[in-house]
């Protein structure tokens, strides 16, 4: 019944229910409550036992309650310490009118311990009602009351099984947040290498560009210089988008971006102006994929020409450099993978039949 507490709505209510799990078995106490009205005592009397088993309800409800909406180890001990202590204490001032009947208040205790507190604790508590539940009926000549004993067997099974379900689920609940935590790592860790590889390798390109051009043609080698600067603040705001979550590729935009990323490398460039033969939802994901594979045109290939084709479902970058040899795939190509195997698509890395030029072909 330990649950944690949450925004979620449908946890409230779960936790709701599990409370009223718990405290519906309090009905039983109408047995002492009876027993109580019945005995040989006087009016007054009664009434204050009555008011005993009220108490002793209420700390035991109360204590279900907490369980519900309290994860902390040490405070769920603490507070469950204490009821403990008051119930057992209440039972025994109730003792001298119930007689042996006093044993149909341990469930209430075993069912409190061994969710409250360590399970070792709990376990000694439990095994401890049984054996009183077994032993006072007999001592004081009424065998019959040890049928409660079995009442408090079921009730610890019960309240195992409930415990080792709701610390599974618990653990259950852990992995999950930390397999989130994992895939939101790899997410803005995938989206920074993508987005810092290509603009970091179109900057070194404007730069060598423009290291050529200071002495030749001083005003375009600060054209390229200040392009450098432009491409920087945008990425810096790239990156800013990508760790909120906000950064989306668009494919029309990565569009003009790989043209200028090729025209400064000097490698001509063929590649479709409109994206609207791509499905829109498709749009995303083979932005990003275009990105990184003129990224590694750019960096790797030592190209003359790259041509760029999509569909609906599909995109290719096709370079007529020196291809892949045995080059191993790096962080960029593992991330297009991991960017388009929710959409269950495939990426295929080829090479011409001479060993020259590479394909990359990303199918949705």
């Amino acid at each position: 019944m330990i649950s944690s507490s949450s925004g979620d709505p449908s946890g409230r209510s779960e936790q709701q229910w599990d409370w009223l799990l718990g405290v519906i078995w309090l009905v039983f106490l109408g047995f002492p409550v009876a027993t109580l009205i019945t005995a040989d005592i006087s009016t007054v009397w009664s009434w204050l036992g009555i008011g005993v088993l009220v108490v002793f309800g209420l700390v035991y409800a109360h204590g279900i309650y907490r369980l519900d909406h309290h994860v902390e180890h040490y405070d769920v001990t603490r507070n469950s310490v204490w009821r403990l202590v008051v119930m057992v204490t209440l039972m025994f001032t109730l003792a001298p009118v119930l007689h042996e009947e006093t044993s149909g208040m341990l469930p209430y205790v075993v069912s409190l311990a061994l969710l409250g507190l360590p399970l070792v604790w709990g376990l000694a508590i439990w095994v401890a009602s049984i054996a009183a539940a077994v032993a006072v009926p007999l001592v004081v000549g009424e065998p019959v009351a040890t049928f409660l004993a079995g009442i408090i067997v079921l009730v610890g099974v019960t309240v195992l099984i409930i415990r080792t379900l709701e610390e599974r689920a618990a653990r259950s609940r852990v992995l999950e947040k930390e397999q989130e935590i994992t895939q939101e790592r790899d997410r803005v860790a995938r989206d920074v290498h993508d987005v810092l590889g290509h603009s970091l390798t179109v900057a070194t390109v404007k730069l060598e560009l423009a290291e050529r051009l200071i002495d030749l043609d001083t005003e375009r080698a600060k054209a390229e210089l200040a392009q450098v600067r432009s491409m920087t603040r945008q990425s810096l705001a790239e990156i800013r988008s990508t760790v909120s979550g906000l950064r989306i590729a668009q494919l029309s935009q990565e569009a003009d971006h790989a043209r200028h990323a090729l025209r400064d490398a000097g490698i001509a460039a063929e590649i479709p102006i409109d994206p609207e033969s791509v499905d829109p939802l498709h749009r995303s994901v083979l932005g990003w994929a275009l990105r990184e594979g003129v990224t590694n045109v750019v960096r790797h290939s030592g190209a003359a020409n790259c041509t760029v084709a999509w569909g609906s479902d599909w995109l290719t970058v096709t370079d007529d450099g020196s291809g892949m040899g045995d080059r191993p795939e790096g962080n960029g190509i593992r991330g297009i993978r991991e960017r388009v195997r929710p959409a269950s698509g495939t990426v295929e890395i080829t090479s011409g039949a001479d060993g020259k030029g590479t394909e990359m072909k990303v199918q949705l």
